[in-house]
């Protein structure tokens, strides 16, 4: 038999917003919110490397706007079945963007369809000399781009790069221990954008833009069977105006296996690094 886990604060299996004390032999009704207290023992890992010089704007949503977002804006129609309260056992991710004035680094907050925050995406690993441009020019666009999706504790769980570029995209997807998920490809310049995930060479699936700004975007697997759905939803008239700051719904239709799975996720945030961000 196992031994129990020691002593700690782990993830609430009833809410993952929060986490919960396990005395070493049971768990106690001694609850708080997750990244609170990810942040106490890890300071830096719930901060981008910019965010000493940005300038925020605002949240990312409550629950309620969250819930209007995927609902009305995204037209899901209603809550979806099924769900395990993290980021890839949900049929529904809701990825925004934290809205900033000053904007040096991207940062998303990644909800379920209820408002439960699951996770989030922080950029890291930017050189002085990058932070200057994107404060000054659209030039950091071209340069490399690395992104961390973390879970709920604040711990990485995928990592995507994408190396420095004046064309075509790539993306490659990786696990925290630097061992390879794929690549996603952008496979053409001009027109709707399509991207393909590729898996050790062999192609496993594809987006397709609906319209030229990436507004909608259908998901597919190997055959060409639709997937899932990301779609981009209005941030409001504050965050459209003064912010570049972008959301994004996904909707994933049936359960996927890894690693279509891992790549579909990473997708959604691919499609605003990639796509969205060199259009400004």
């Amino acid at each position: 038999m196992n031994a129990p886990p020691p002593p700690g604060w782990y993830p609430d299996q009833t809410d993952q917003r929060y986490v919960r004390w396990w005395d070493g032999r049971q768990w106690t009704q001694h609850v708080q919110p997750a990244q609170q207290q990810y942040a106490q023992q890890h300071p830096a890992a719930q901060q981008n490397d910019a965010s000493a010089i940005e300038l925020a704007m605002g949240g990312t949503g409550d629950a309620a706007s969250i819930q209007h977002q995927v609902q009305q804006r995204a037209a899901v129609g209603g809550a979806v079945a099924g769900g395990g309260g993290t980021l890839f056992t949900e049929p529904v991710l809701v990825i925004n963007q934290k809205a900033k004035l000053i904007e040096v680094a991207n940062e998303y907050a990644v909800y379920d369809q209820h408002g439960r925050q699951l996770g989030s995406v922080m950029q890291v690993g930017q050189s002085g000399a990058q932070k200057a441009l994107r404060m000054l020019t659209k030039l950091d666009s071209l340069m490399t781009v690395t992104l961390e999706i973390r879970d709920i504790t604040g711990r990485p769980v995928l990592v995507l790069t994408r190396p420095a570029t004046m064309w075509k995209g790539t993306v490659h997807v990786q696990r925290p221990n630097q061992s390879p998920v794929g690549d996603i490809k952008l496979t053409n310049v001009w027109g709707k954008a399509r991207f393909d995930f590729e898996v050790n060479g062999q192609r496993i699936g594809s987006l397709h833009a609906e319209n030229l700004r990436a507004w909608d975007i259908k998901v597919f697997d190997h055959a060409d069977a639709e997937i899932g759905r990301i779609t981009k939803t209005w941030q409001g008239l504050a965050k459209a105006a003064f912010t570049t700051a972008d959301n994004y719904v996904l909707q994933i239709h049936r359960p996927l296996a890894d690693p279509l799975l891992s790549m579909v996720v990473a997708s959604a945030l691919t499609v605003d690094t990639i796509l969205s961000q060199n259009q400004r």
